[in-house]
């Protein structure tokens, strides 16, 4: 019985990172898409066009 159970443990605990990491990469996905955004429309700032859009 103990055997079965911790199988079932480990499937669940695996499906359950594999969502999580599913759903890390579409985070990273829409922040690099952010930052490209970013980086083509500092061109615009008023800084003259040199300054950035982020503070570090």
């Amino acid at each position: 019985m103990v055997p079965i159970l911790l199988v079932l443990l480990l499937a669940l605990v695996l499906f359950g990172a594999g969502f999580a990491v599913k759903v890390l990469w579409w985070i990273a996905l829409a922040v690099l898409v952010l930052w490209l955004l970013g980086f083509f429309v500092r061109g615009t700032s008023a800084a003259g066009g040199r300054g950035r859009w982020y503070r570090w």
